[in-house]
Parts: structure tokens; C-alpha cells; sequence
């Protein structure tokens, strides 16, 4: 190969490399962008005005709705608490705050992906006046055991900042710091989350920290009350959205209870803001779903946590030969 001809080959392989990067990737302004793009599609009850992937896959509530139905009906504006955050490393975005259907708010997190520049995934996670709680309904059909407070939560909403640079944990020590708070829940033990003192939480627009302690000894945050929590496991953890930038981790999973409880589990959203290498601030959009519901129906935990036993046999049924 001569010199001439060599020089183009390797022109060509450039242009191609700047090809495949301008179809694969995409920075903060690109998933800002495609996630506007998204909520005022959804605003408008119209799919075709967003750049969406052939295959677009959405779930609400771990529901897989069909394109136009769903939040694309019932969504009618952004309400006044909106938060977005973006990780150009998985390509998702995601937005947590209020949204407005008709005259009444939702506390919403939605999750997008995008791929070469359309939007392949949504997840929506939704919470709204009455829905049922962790005690489901109780005698009177009314819902037990959840939190609805869209005007505290804007009040008391999180973080929306640049850190700097050089105070930026990285990816991989937010995700650890992140999941450090789901092991201190499964042992039982606060003292292995990495947190401030005072930490806070709010469920569901409701903050959950900062009560009296039992014992009369201070005020409860994101680390207390964990050694009698029914929870059992943090089952299906994912960490598809980690703001560097704004030091900020989207978290998913399943809270199982204890066997042989009636309470149901929490499918959780949940958005951690960490500063110096310890986590702030915690703000959660959780569900209940029913025994019966395959949650969070997301590769690679699409099935059910755990599967009720009606729906597999057990060994005594099993024929014997």
C-alpha cells in the first residue's frame, strides 16, 4: 500500500470511528435532550414526537403499557417539583419529581435509555392519592400504610447542583456507598451504611426521619430503626442512572418482607445524594405491588420476588412415580 493510499485508509477508519461514536453515543446535553424530548411527547399524548426505537418497551409500575397508553393519556404537565439527572456511561436519564394528570399530582421517577439517539426503555415509577399501601386495604376498601405528600416533598426536594470536580466521589465508590444502605437494611444494622448523621428520607413526598428516637435518645435518620424492620432481602438491585456530575444514584429493587408476613413488598425508586463520600439525602417513589405481580420486570429480574406459591407447585403435589 502506498503512502497516498495509506493516508485515506486511515482517514476512512477515522470517519468511521466518528460514524459509529455519533450513533452510539450520547452526552448530557444528548440525554437531557432525548428526555425532554420524552416528557413533552408524553405531555402531548403523542408518541410520534419523540425519537423513539422501534421495540420501545415502557412499564409503569412494572406494568408494560402500550405505546400511547398509560401516563401518555393521563399526563398533562410537569409539576412544580422536577428534578433530571443523567449518566452518559449507561446512556440514561432520569427525571423524579411531580407531574400533574389533569387536576391532580403524581410523584413520579421516570427512567429513559437511549440508544444511537432514540429512546429505547421507560420506566415509570408512580405514586398517587390512595393507592394502597403496605397493608394494602383495609375493612372500609381504604388504603393502609402510604404516603402521598406532593407539597412536602417540594418543599423539601433534592439537590439540583454541579459538584466540583475535585469533591466528586467516582462511579464506582457512589454505587458502593449507594448499596452500603441496602446491606445495612438486609443485616439489620446502620452501622454499615455510609452515611452522615441526621441523614434524611422522604417516602413518597412523606419524611420518614428526623422523629423522636425510641428511648428518648435523639432523632431518627436514614441509618436508625433497622434491627426490627420487616424487610428480609433488597432483591433485583440496579444502578441505571449515577449522576457523577451532580453526585446523585438512581436505585431500583424489591424490598421482601419476612416470611410468612402479610405486608407487602415495596418496588422502590430510589434517589441518593452523597456528598463526601457519604450519603445526604434520600428520596423515594415506592409502589405495593400484589402477591402476584412479576416485579421489577426489568432484564435480568423480570420474575417475581418470590414466586407465590399458587403459581408453582409445591413438592407434596409433585406425582410420585
Amino acid at each position: 500500500m502506498n503512502p497516498r493510499t495509506f493516508t485515506r485508509y486511515l482517514a476512512m477508519l477515522a470517519g468511521g470511528a466518528r460514524l459509529f461514536a455519533a450513533a452510539g453515543d450520547c452526552d448530557r446535553l444528548c440525554l437531557k435532550a432525548g428526555l425532554d424530548q420524552y416528557l413533552t411527547a408524553v405531555m402531548k399524548h403523542d408518541p410520534s414526537a419523540a425519537p423513539l426505537m422501534a421495540g420501545f418497551r415502557q412499564t409503569e409500575n412494572a406494568v408494560v403499557v402500550r405505546t400511547g397508553g398509560g401516563v401518555w393519556k393521563t399526563v398533562t404537565a410537569l409539576g412544580k417539583l422536577q428534578r433530571r439527572y443523567f449518566d452518559p456511561v449507561s446512556g440514561q436519564a432520569g427525571y423524579f419529581g411531580i407531574v400533574e394528570e389533569g387536576d391532580r399530582p403524581a410523584i413520579v421517577t421516570a427512567r429513559v435509555k437511549i440508544e444511537h439517539r432514540r429512546i429505547s426503555e421507560a420506566e415509570w415509577y408512580i405514586v398517587r392519592k390512595g393507592d394502597p399501601g403496605l397493608n394494602g386495604f383495609d375493612a372500609n376498601g381504604q388504603p393502609s400504610g402510604n404516603f402521598f405528600e406532593p407539597d412536602n416533598l417540594a418543599m423539601n426536594p433534592p439537590p439540583e447542583r454541579i459538584v466540583p470536580r475535585d469533591a466528586r466521589a467516582p462511579r464506582e465508590a457512589l454505587i458502593a456507598i449507594t448499596n452500603s444502605y441496602f446491606d445495612g437494611i438486609t443485616s439489620h444494622d446502620g452501622g454499615i451504611i455510609l452515611a452522615h448523621p441526621g441523614c434524611t428520607r422522604i417516602e413518597n413526598g412523606a419524611t420518614v426521619t428526623g422523629r423522636p428516637a425510641r428511648g428518648g435518645s435523639g432523632t431518627t435518620d436514614c441509618t436508625t430503626g433497622l434491627e426490627n424492620i420487616n424487610v428480609e432481602l433488597v432483591a433485583a438491585r440496579r444502578y441505571p442512572v449515577v449522576d457523577e456530575e451532580a453526585q446523585v444514584v438512581l436505585a431500583l429493587g424489591v424490598f421482601l418482607r419476612k416470611p410468612g408476613t402479610a405486608t407487602r413488598r415495596n418496588t422502590f425508586s430510589e434517589w441518593f445524594a452523597i456528598d463526601h463520600q457519604k450519603i445526604r439525602s434520600i428520596y423515594s417513589a415506592m409502589f405495593y405491588p400484589t402477591p402476584e405481580a412479576p416485579v421489577p420486570n426489568w432484564p435480568p429480574y423480570e420474575g417475581n420476588w418470590p414466586l407465590p406459591p399458587g403459581l408453582a407447585p409445591g413438592p407434596d403435589s409433585v406425582p410420585k412415580r
